[in-house]
């Protein structure tokens, strides 16, 4: 049996430790797509240093959502598309492109905290539970079906950097368990709307 692949964005940790959660489920990487590390975010490896490692193709591009990009992406013919803590919206024609989905990484127990930096929030908040979520991807941000789920509990003296290492770490295995289910289609998937309002 083939090994299923994936084309890749991610960025951060979390999108680190994710791709290494894809890369242990077996799962054949055909690209990833990412930024340059900056000069204040030399407390991670970034995805691209487990790319490289790998031997899976790394771009760094000013524009993922260029017609030159939507091409390649389509040439893999990948099973799966994955954004891990990807700084850009998606396009819609991306998320038709892999044969069995698209899915997101979300660093909150949505639909609660859709929208950027929510593990910032929940401290702002004086949240005492967060979690990180894999659903699937539509154009709109945050959107889509639930398909994973892991909660973290926060401790009274949890940052922003140590709730986004237990985010990481929670990532990783939840992208690696998910996995199989997301093949033959035996994940359980939640609708977001079931699951009450939005928060922020």
């Amino acid at each position: 049996m083939s090994k299923p692949t994936a084309v890749v964005c991610a960025y951060s940790s979390v999108g680190t430790a994710a791709l290494e959660g894809l890369l242990e489920a077996g799962v054949e990487v055909c690209a990833l797509y990412t930024y340059a590390q900056g000069a204040d975010e030399q407390w991670f490896t970034p995805p691209a240093a487990v790319a490289q490692a790998q031997g899976i193709p790394v771009h760094m591009l000013p524009a993922f959502n260029d017609d030159a990009v939507c091409q390649a992406i389509r040439a893999h013919h990948p099973d799966f598309l994955f954004s891990f803590y990807f700084r850009e919206m998606i396009q819609a024609r991306f998320l038709e492109i892999p044969r069995l989905g698209a899915y997101n990484l979300h660093g909150s127990l949505l639909p609660k905290y859709r929208g950027r930096a929510p593990l910032n929030w929940v401290l702002v908040k004086g949240e005492t539970e967060t979690g990180i979520t894999l659903h699937a991807m539509t154009p709109k941000p945050d959107d889509g079906h639930i398909v994973a789920q892991a909660r973290l509990p926060i401790a009274w003296d949890d940052t922003a950097l140590s709730l986004t290492s237990k985010a990481a770490e929670a990532g990783r295995d939840l992208v690696r368990d998910a996995l199989p289910g997301l093949v033959d289609g035996s994940i359980p998937r939640i609708d977001q709307k079931t699951l009450g309002p939005s928060t922020y």
